[in-house]
């Protein structure tokens, strides 16, 4: 019997080891050690941040954005539904109210054009959602943001390595959070980064990230001791993910263009079957570069998703389904709302399916799509 595929493979450079050795070596296996300063220094360059910062999770970077926003219970914070548990917790977290607005029917991002009407006196915010790399309507999302005074938070989880309009994402915003999760394009088994677009959330977001203490400026010589002064967590990573992540990083530009190769295969594989009408392909506008985070089909409807997954399953390929929207879930409508109907995050939630897509797999692909061919047929054809 063939070999299962599985959804996903984590990769490795080679240099991992090597560099977690050396981090051994070094003494220092805690965080802000050389690894960890590397890796913030690396983000900045690449994305252009005025401050980045690793952290355990994109989830942290998540619960730090919006310890700096100052949220109070019963403010409100504008989001897509359909999305990770993360993006409204963060928030909830602090008593504010996620606001479910839906989503484009291309991208799957949060519409742009629903956000305004989405704003009370309560809005304090909005957090934007990059689904699979590619980038929300950002030039207009700021736009509104700098209107009303709201501050523009990205969930750039799935955006490393991705552009709007020549802008990495998670630079964009006023905050923006990365992943660096065994799922992602650069990992380090889970991670994350918090992205600080100017100056004045720097220091306060190092007191947040070190427990609420200004243990950083310590370090720096600029306090003699160190002291609890705000609210915080222990939101620092450990060297040795650094030190995984440094390998990732290095051969960043390599991974994506791997990646995209894989992508672009599928891509074109998809083409006449959604010229026959089985299914949709991913949207990508012109003006976003992508990472090649994953390749969805949107299949005619729920029925036929899950049939399709059973079919792939039983010939060894798993493909997965993606987020139940939060506006349905029950923490969502006990801690949430929505603004409107959200008819197109029900509907296309409902139908998409996504394909293993890791480094490793090209060798897989030709039985996979042949194996793809044969379900579309006897599922949708």
């Amino acid at each position: 019997m063939d070999e299962a595929i599985p959804f996903n493979r984590p990769y490795m450079t080679g240099r991992e080891l090597s560099c977690i050795a050396r981090a051994h070596a070094n003494g220092h296996l805690s965080g802000d050690g050389q690894f960890t300063k590397y890796c913030n220094a690396w983000l900045e360059k690449n994305t252009g941040a005025h401050r980045a910062l690793l952290t355990t999770s994109c989830t942290a970077a998540l619960e730090m954005a919006a310890l700096l926003l100052d949220l109070e219970p019963g403010d409100e914070v504008i989001m897509p539904s359909f999305t990770f548990v993360s993006t409204a917790n963060a928030f909830v977290l602090r008593g504010a109210v996620p606001v479910f607005v839906d989503i484009r029917p291309d991208t799957l991002n949060i519409d742009e054009a629903r956000i305004e009407a989405a704003i009370t006196s309560r809005t304090r915010a909005i957090c934007v959602v990059h689904y699979a790399g590619v980038a929300c309507e950002m030039g207009e999302i700021m736009c509104v943001g700098r209107q009303y005074g709201l501050a523009v938070v990205e969930d750039a989880a799935q955006g490393i390595m991705s552009t709007y309009k020549g802008a990495s994402l998670g630079a964009i915003g006023d905050l923006g959070a990365l992943s660096f999760h065994e799922t992602k394009n650069i990992i380090a088994g889970e991670g994350g980064a918090l992205l600080c677009r100017d100056e004045r959330h720097v220091e306060r977001a190092e007191i947040i990230r070190e427990k609420g203490t200004n243990r950083s400026r310590f370090f720096r010589g600029q306090v003699d001791k160190y002291t609890w002064v705000d609210q915080g967590s222990s939101y620092l990573p450990g060297e040795i993910s650094a030190a995984f992540l440094s390998a990732q990083m290095d051969a960043a530009t390599e991974l994506t263009a791997r990646r995209l190769s894989i992508w672009n295969r599928y891509h074109a594989w998809a083409l006449r079957h959604e010229q026959d009408g089985l299914i949709r392909r991913p949207t990508v506008p012109a003006h976003c570069g992508h990472n090649a985070h994953m390749y969805y089909l949107l299949l005619p409807s729920a029925r036929h998703r899950s049939l399709f997954i059973e079919r792939m399953k039983a010939a060894g390929v798993h493909v997965v389904f993606h987020y139940v929207p939060l506006h349905s879930s029950p923490a969502g409508l006990q801690y949430g709302r929505t603004a409107g109907v959200l008819p197109l995050t029900d509907d296309l939630s409902a139908r998409l399916v996504r394909m293993p897509l890791w480094l490793g797999v090209e060798e897989h692909l030709p039985r996979l799509l042949e194996t793809a061919d044969v379900a579309l047929r006897e599922v949708v054809g």
